[in-house]
């Protein structure tokens, strides 16, 4: 691992991923109380696309689920009608029921091996399945198998951080994992400690157990304690923050990145991180200068496959190498483009 560690910059810059749960590699909403099925239905109404023709009904663009419009002048279905329940079996959603189903397959939990209470989920169909995608901790074996120094920081508005780190934990330090039994062999740490953060209009407060690190020291603290934390741990984001602020980008997860700094990346991974900065989850914040305190907001356009990735729930269920993929472009791509937003 040594060797591999020096053999590039790429490789001797530390990763710290920001990584969603809902919808990113958990697939439920603990906040809307959908599970397997009605999750990834749901989904789907974010990634289809059509638009209102001259007569005010509604006409699809593309048969094809894709993160991005086909067109400028194309919308999703969840932006034209929200959050609509049984989606693919309605007259209209009838056409992604195959998308659907094909990828709740995938999800299925492997046959003949015992249910896992933490690691598995009952769906609404009665079929047991992934709770957490296995492209995730195929990352997590990727990585270390790089040589990667790496740390995991999950980032969600929902409540179902103590699970997760449950279910972290049996697959990471006991091998329960039946895809992946040999993840004890990557020695990571996990700290089971949820934390939480908060923001207001004077501050952003970071706290887990007895640490806390505010912003009204500086943003540089905040990012310097995010940049120290090793293995994997997790805090709880401020989701009435976001609401206040109409769900944009002011509102968003913060999120510190400095281009000057050569020892650490941070990357954030999210389904919700989206161009439309008056509808995405994250608030990048850029340093202004080296070692300073300043920042400015970024739009997520200019961070886009650089440190923010919009996560692809299809592709995430159905290639197993997905989130190392999506990683390897963000690191190729931060060395030749991040200085420019410096600027």
């Amino acid at each position: 691992m040594a060797e591999l560690a020096e053999s590039g910059p790429e490789l001797r810059k530390k990763l710290v991923l920001h990584v969603d749960l809902n919808n990113t590699i958990v697939v439920s909403d603990g906040v809307t109380a959908q599970r397997t099925v009605a999750a990834l239905d749901s989904f789907l109404t974010s990634v289809t696309w059509g638009r209102r023709n001259r007569h005010g009904t509604w006409e699809w663009l593309s048969e094809t689920p894709s993160l991005l419009p086909p067109c400028t002048d194309a919308v999703s279905y969840y932006s034209q009608f929200g959050r609509v329940p049984g989606f693919t079996s309605s007259a209209e959603g009838r056409r992604f029921r195959e998308v659907l189903e094909r990828h709740l397959d995938l999800l299925l939990w492997p046959e003949g091996v015992k249910r896992d209470g933490t690691l598995s989920v009952k769906g609404e169909d009665g079929r047991t399945y992934h709770w957490i995608l296995p492209s995730f901790f195929q990352l997590l074996k990727d990585l270390a198998h790089e040589g990667r120094d790496f740390a995991i920081v999950f980032r969600t508005f929902g409540t179902d951080l103590p699970r997760l780190m449950r279910a972290m934990s049996r697959a990471v330090i006991e091998g329960a994992h039946p895809l992946f039994p040999n993840l004890p062999e990557l020695k990571l740490s996990i700290d089971v400690t949820p934390g939480k953060i908060r923001c207001s209009k004077s501050a952003v407060v970071l706290s887990r157990g007895q640490e806390r690190v505010s912003s009204r020291d500086g943003d540089r603290e905040l990012y310097r304690y995010l940049s120290s934390v090793q293995g994997l741990g997790g805090f709880q984001d401020h989701f009435d923050w976001w609401a206040q602020n109409r769900f944009s980008i002011d509102g968003g997860k913060p999120f510190w990145v400095d281009p000057f700094d050569q020892l650490v990346q941070h990357i954030f991974i999210d389904d919700n991180i989206r161009h439309n900065d008056k509808d995405t989850i994250v608030n990048p914040k850029i340093f202004l200068q080296p070692g300073g305190s300043h920042t400015r907001t970024a739009s997520t356009s200019e961070l886009y496959d650089i440190t923010l990735i919009q996560t692809d729930l299809l592709q995430a269920i159905s290639n197993p190498n997905y989130f190392t993929q999506r990683v390897h472009v963000c690191v190729d791509n931060y060395e030749s483009n991040v200085q420019q937003v410096a600027g």
